[in-house]
């Protein structure tokens, strides 16, 4: 799914107007239709309600709702907040329409017109669109601020009043903090970013039909992904495949302390379809991880307690095989920064040619030692978090200018960045960014990053291409810790159950 600038909204709905054809009153009908649909299936039409609705076109919607939930018997009061001198044409016509069916309509011109808010009640926001060039002011700021420290629901029409779609708010804006967004057609890109997380609440998307084509066509580095855009990536094994059709892995992960990193990473590679896996540990690892993984075979390291890069070679003939043998390579999961194991990075990275999972502690080293960023392979999928990924590059002002260093740096170097968190943004060398609709808090837990290393080797080793890999593995990390959550509630979580949890259907 796109996401779409505001201008380009703008365009959208008049290519809809225009081809469709449908008046742009009705079109507002239909989006305010589509809100009311989703209203209704939240909240009984015994749920007292206000309204609280500007003068433009996101007041129109306003009005709209009013009237189709009046239609289906909601007890609602509407507030009109008089901002401005002049009304648009579509709020004008809503207002008549529903004038024929309320006998008041309340207006707030001053801060004592401001109706009193109770914890029983749900709040509509429909009182600035996505249009918004320049912070709330005066009445409007009044409004928004009454109805933050209200204890009552609040539901936001479109976007919530104040927040700027694709531009950074100033930390001392005034914007409504709302439970929920309930936006059209398309996401804001607003919502993707983790500053503007109580200005967005919990949103959801309602389907206004706007025209297919004009979306199909818009240039956008910006995408969600969904469901079926997951499952469209998903490949279909063939009934005379066999574990040599999915990609010999080598993972390098572990220290002294940290071997639980390797195991974890190792299973959910071994979850996530790869046809063999091999495990480089030191060999303090060794029993535990031939106990904890029997699936996997071991490549027992030279240095006993960190990764030095030599092989223990009394073992069997793995030691014959060099990294850039297998089909791709994971390493960072609990690998430490010892200087030996730095060695080995510096090594890796000058072998190997072909893509590979870069994360944790093999980033850290990376930037401490900036010269090694020329040696990563093209294509390389790198699963920084957000400092991590400060530390690799600089730090931001806001979140809006860390999107544009994250695509800089992915072009820059030509590689794949998972940027980790809410929405997790995975950068392309091309310069797009594939914002992730999966995952919740309960995945903030030691051993989560792990277990997407692992599964990132996995699908690379399947000879996925590296943005495919990133997009389908970090959408589906997301897709099993949200079934985890809903099992048991996220709080608790471990990364143990997102592999059990891990599904690919």
């Amino acid at each position: 799914m796109k996401i779409l600038n505001i201008n380009q909204i703008r365009a959208l709905d008049q290519s809809t107007i225009e081809h469709e054809p449908i008046a742009p009153i009705n079109l507002m009908e239909r989006a305010s239709l589509a809100f009311v649909d989703w209203f209704a299936r939240q909240f009984p039409n015994t749920t007292p309600t206000k309204l609280f609705c500007g003068l433009g076109n996101n007041g129109g919607d306003g009005l709209a709702i009013a009237r189709l939930l009046l239609e289906r018997n909601y007890p609602i009061e509407v507030y009109v907040v008089r901002y401005a001198p002049r009304e648009s044409d579509d709020f004008m016509h809503n207002h008549r329409r529903l004038k024929l069916l309320v006998e008041t309509i309340h207006y707030i011109e001053r801060a004592q017109d401001i109706p009193a808010l109770r914890h029983n009640e749900v709040l509509i926001d429909a009182i600035l669109g996505s249009g918004l060039s320049r912070p709330t002011d005066g009445i409007v700021k009044s409004v928004i601020e009454s109805i933050n420290r209200s204890p009552a629901t609040v539901v936001s029409v479109d976007i919530a009043s104040g927040l700027f779609a694709d531009q950074p708010n100033d930390a001392t804006d005034t914007i409504i903090e709302p439970d929920y967004t309930i936006t059209f057609q398309l996401p804001k890109l607003a919502f993707m970013l983790p500053a503007n997380g109580k200005f967005v609440g919990d949103w959801h998307i309602v389907d206004i039909r706007l025209r297919k084509r004009y979306i199909d066509l818009a240039p956008t580095p910006y995408y969600f992904t969904q469901p079926q855009d997951a499952r469209l990536l998903l490949r279909k094994r063939d009934r005379y495949s066999h574990k040599g059709s999915f990609g010999h892995a080598l993972l390098i992960a572990g220290s002294y302390g940290k071997i639980g990193a390797a195991v974890l990473a190792a299973k959910a590679c071994l979850r996530s379809g790869v046809g063999l896996l091999t495990v480089q540990i030191p060999r303090c690892g060794y029993d535990v991880l031939q106990t904890a993984v029997p699936e996997a075979m071991c490549r027992p390291d030279g240095g006993a307690n960190v990764l030095t890069g030599t092989l223990d070679r009394g073992i069997s003939e793995i030691g014959s095989l060099t990294p850039a043998d297998y089909a791709t390579v994971g390493v960072g999961p609990g690998i430490g920064k010892a200087p030996e194991t730095l060695d080995m990075l510096k090594g890796l990275l000058r072998s190997i040619k072909k893509p590979m999972v870069l994360d944790a502690d093999a980033l850290n080293l990376i930037a401490e030692n900036r010269d090694l960023l020329k040696y990563i392979p093209q294509n390389s999928i790198l699963t920084p978090h957000p400092k991590e990924f400060e530390r690799l590059t600089k730090k931001w002002e806001n979140d809006y200018q860390k999107l544009d260093i994250l695509r800089d740096f992915a072009k820059q170097h030509r590689v794949v960045v998972v940027l980790k968190g809410a929405f997790s943004a995975i950068a392309t060398p091309e310069g797009d960014i594939h914002f992730n609709s999966t995952g919740n808090p309960g995945l903030s837990t030691g051993g989560t990053g792990d277990v997407l290393t692992g599964v990132l080797t996995a699908l690379l080793a399947q000879n996925y291409d590296s943005v495919e890999a990133a997009v389908l593995g970090v959408f589906a990390h997301g897709l099993a810790g949200d079934h985890v959550a809903q099992q048991r509630g996220p709080i608790g979580m471990t990364a143990s159950d997102v592999i059990e949890a891990l599904r690919w259907e």
